[in-house]
């Protein structure tokens, strides 16, 4: 779509209550990933009414709300940091070809290696994530966003939005600072509290498609059904999780040691009743005194309660339990292997997901620098399977003596090894063993 000056804000208006829209979810989630600060008032009004503790009844004793603070076990930020630590794109290549696309470079030079990963953990959070790609010197600029920050709408085309407006950094205090873009154009706007949009300016990208690229934590066909990250189907477990540990911490404050008491007897001063409490042996004269304890809670019952919660989360999330909570004795590889098997299932179809999303990116940062790319390129991804050397070494050796598959093309499955040191070892077993350099330059020296 094509915007004239006109037409901006009408646009931008539009755009700004779609945001709204979305905005008390997205928050929602926030507050969950990222635990809100109590010690401000905007973080003491998320904990209270949109955050993890909404559950929390009112005019509960400040003892008793500081431990609720504390009764926070942060299991969803762990989940979504356990997938986006095994998504790293490792180069993009096209089929049978030696060398990377030229559109790799443009990846290098912004960064990406690291960048990535913001948008497989706001895609992973959130459900949706973008990168823009826009036209730049000397190549063009990818850069993540979030969609706290971008909100893009979308028609028939489901490759390419319609608009797209991005919430910027703005130097002037209280006035909002957005960049509306369209297929042609990016235009700078301001806008109050009173939603006056004001064009500040406008610069023309060329691309002829709005520039930003979306990238689903999972596919629907499901008109209804919008983006759905890990962490909003988790968040009634995180609250149960919630729960059960602020019971334990009360039930282990208040009534998880010994309390004794004594029937018939009055101190005659707090001193008195304090050196009462701390003697081994009383005695008293009057026949009629009883002194007693109550018995001690039994706080077994939350500990296997919050644990079979946290089992139910590592089933539901597909993340290995051992991971969650913490059991790991004595396991074989092929006991672990099997219990990863969910994660590296979930892990696969993320894979193709964002392998997509990628080189749609790539592409399109290709064509705004006029390089050639094959459009059967493809996005590879970094090995991160937990297996041991050894293991992957006998694998790799049996391909190679078994079926003749060339050594130099197992390097890339080798774990933990980056596309920089393969190439490194490509050029260094290109030069040949010193042995083989030296009887070549006898060999010329004899020639001549």
């Amino acid at each position: 779509m094509r915007l004239s000056a006109d037409d901006v804000p009408a646009a931008a208006v539009e755009l700004l209550r779609a945001r709204e829209a979305e905005a008390g979810r997205l928050d929602r989630i926030r507050y969950y990933v990222h635990d809100p600060d109590p010690a401000t008032t905007e973080g003491r009004l998320a904990w209270s009414h949109r955050g993890p503790l909404r559950w929390l009844p009112k005019g509960v004793p400040p003892e008793v709300r500081q431990l609720a603070s504390i009764a926070r076990v942060n299991m969803l930020r762990y989940i979504v940091e356990h997938s986006v630590q095994a998504l790293y794109v490792d180069g993009f290549r096209a089929p049978n070809a030696a060398a990377e696309e030229p559109a790799w470079a443009t990846w290098q030079r912004n960064r990406m290696d690291a960048r990535q990963t913001a948008v497989h953990r706001g895609s992973l959070t959130y459900g949706v994530a973008y990168v823009v790609v826009l036209p730049g010197d000397p190549v063009a600029v990818l850069r993540p966003a979030s969609p706290r920050a971008l909100t893009a709408v979308y028609g028939d085309d489901d490759d390419w939005p319609q608009l797209a407006l991005e919430l910027r950094r703005s130097p002037r205090p209280g006035v909002r600072l957005y960049r509306l873009l369209d297929e042609e154009r990016a235009w700078w706007l301001e806008v109050d509290d009173a939603r006056t949009v004001t064009i500040v300016s406008s610069e023309e990208h060329g691309v002829g498609v709005v520039p930003v690229v979306r990238f689903l934590c999972t596919l629907d066909a499901d008109p209804d059904q919008g983006p759905r990250g890990e962490v909003e189907p988790l968040i009634p477990l995180q609250d149960q999780i919630n729960i059960t540990t602020f019971g334990l911490l009360v039930a282990q404050h208040y009534g998880a040691f010994r309390q004794r008491y004594i029937i018939g007897w009055l101190a005659e001063s707090e001193a008195k009743a304090l050196e009462a409490s701390a003697r081994k042996l009383w005695t008293f004269e009057d026949e009629n005194v009883k002194v007693g304890e109550f018995g001690q809670t039994d706080l077994k019952g939350y500990l296997d309660s919050r644990e079979a919660t946290l089992r139910a989360l590592a089933t539901v999330s597909q993340t290995p339990a051992h991971e969650l909570l913490g059991q790991l004795v004595n396991l074989s590889a092929e006991a672990l292997a099997a219990m990863e098997r969910s994660h590296r299932a979930k892990i696969a179809e993320r894979q193709v997901v964002f392998g997509e999303a990628w080189e749609q990116t790539l592409e399109l940062a290709a064509e705004i620098d006029g390089q050639p790319s094959d459009p059967a390129a493809f996005v590879r991804w970094r090995d991160t399977e937990a297996r041991s050397l050894a293991q992957t070494a006998d694998a790799l050796g049996k391909l190679v003596t078994m079926l003749g598959v060339p050594p130099q093309e197992l390097w890339e499955r080798i774990p933990g090894v980056s596309q920089q040191e393969v190439e490194r070892w490509k050029a260094r077993a290109a030069e040949g063993s010193a042995l083989e350099q030296l009887a070549r330059v006898l060999t010329e020296q004899a020639r001549t």
